[in-house]
């Protein structure tokens, strides 16, 4: 007799399964009165985190960590800069004013005022010191108050001005009569 197809035998495969097949398996659990399994390996649960889903997240929260310090450095690098910048922007002020400061000294007519504020004369003039009451210079720098010292005057409506003046009118205050002077001095008449 030729060979014919012969079915195959229950016995393990390799790297298959072994026991009954699905439909094996459909008609085991019914007989038992248990649902029928969906799937292969509906027997064994599967982990939620496989392994390639480990290393996914630590791959990503190594990128995470490294692009936030990145991100962090470039911060601080940037308000470094703008610090610095800030800086540089000061210093060129100064010596701007400092060029300034310069171009004055090589006009003669600037070089001729700063000396005579140091008291200092052209040959020929004569200086003249100012005393005060106690007979010490005065100072060549006038000081000015503080306008912010000063208490603010309240400002009167003219009508208020105008009626005091109806009412002084009306009513003008007495003066007191002085006796003539019995000696003239001799000071003032020379």
């Amino acid at each position: 007799m030729p060979e014919s197809r012969r079915t195959p035998s229950r016995a393990p495969r390799p790297g298959g399964r072994s026991g009954p097949g699905r439909a094996g398996a459909r008609s085991a659990a019914r007989a038992t009165g248990e649902q029928p399994a969906v799937g292969a390996s509906a027997g064994r649960r599967r982990p939620r985190l496989t392994s390639r889903a480990t290393v996914l997240v630590l791959v990503l929260s190594l990128l995470t960590i490294s692009y936030a310090s990145s991100l962090r450095a470039y911060l601080d690098q940037r308000d470094h800069i703008g610090d610095l910048k800030s800086q540089i922007a000061l210093r060129q002020a100064r010596i701007d004013d400092l060029e300034r400061e310069k171009r004055r000294w090589e006009d003669p007519a600037y070089v001729r005022q700063q000396a005579r504020d140091l008291n200092y004369v052209m040959p020929g003039e004569t200086a003249y010191v100012v005393l005060d009451e106690d007979g010490k210079p005065l100072d060549v720098e006038s000081k000015l108050s503080d306008p912010a010292a000063v208490a603010p005057k309240t400002p009167t409506a003219w009508w208020s001005t105008a009626w005091k003046s109806v009412e002084l009118a009306g009513n003008p205050p007495k003066v007191e009569k002085q006796k003539p002077a019995t000696k003239i001095d001799e000071g003032n008449g020379g």
